[in-house]
């Protein structure tokens, strides 16, 4: 399963009508709602702004509104897209902008579904998709004279993410590893601080 890195667009103008469709890195439904909120506050002279997302470690969590637009037509449409994609933690929003001429339910589903295709095509052209990996919090303290030694076994080997670092009478390090490397982490930075340094 993949998450979205980050935004992107796609447009198109169907019979005077004109969709914009884009993505979003989501993280939780609270999230998603506040996205929601402000694509609305954003485009309030939009005639509607769909939207489907799919959030959780096991993709467990799935949401969709039509906004408007006639049952089934477009919501539905644009959250088969995302889950045919295999993602999650992703919103996808889509800003319709009445064009005047009506496109009738199957030509909505078409629309909107052929604009959740083109964002996700855009988003996988960009690379903007990866591997979903579970990570773990640790953190430790040390001290200035070890401190350059164990940032750079962090960095070098080990993949490290949302590293926060304090510098007081001993420097603290927070941050995130992935769940598979913690234990050989551990390890690896007690050896080198010659059993000093002890991974929380």
């Amino acid at each position: 399963m993949e998450r979205l890195k980050e935004q992107v667009s796609y447009e198109q103008t169907i019979k005077g009508s004109r969709f914009l469709a884009e993505l979003f890195p989501c993280a939780s439904q609270s999230q998603a709602r506040e996205l929601i909120k402000s694509q609305k506050e954003k485009y309030a002279d939009a005639s509607h702004v769909v939207h489907a997302f799919i959030v959780g470690k096991n993709a467990e969590i799935m949401g969709m509104s039509d906004d408007g637009e006639p049952s089934g037509t477009s919501g539905r449409p644009a959250l088969d897209v995302l889950r045919g994609r295999d993602c999650t933690d992703t919103l996808l929003t889509i800003t319709r902008w009445f064009g005047g001429t009506l496109l009738g339910t199957g030509g909505l589903v078409k629309a909107y579904s052929g604009s959740a295709k083109g964002a996700v095509l855009a988003a996988d052209e960009a690379g903007l998709f990866e591997t979903l990996v579970e990570k773990s919090d640790f953190c430790f303290s040390c001290g200035y004279d070890a401190y350059k030694t164990v940032k750079k076994i962090l960095l070098e080997e080990f993949h490290i993410s949302d590293l926060r670092e304090e510098f007081g009478t001993q420097v603290s390090i927070r941050a995130k590893v992935h769940t598979e490397e913690r234990d050989s982490l551990a390890r690896r930075i007690l050896d080198a601080s010659s059993g000093k340094i002890i991974v929380r």
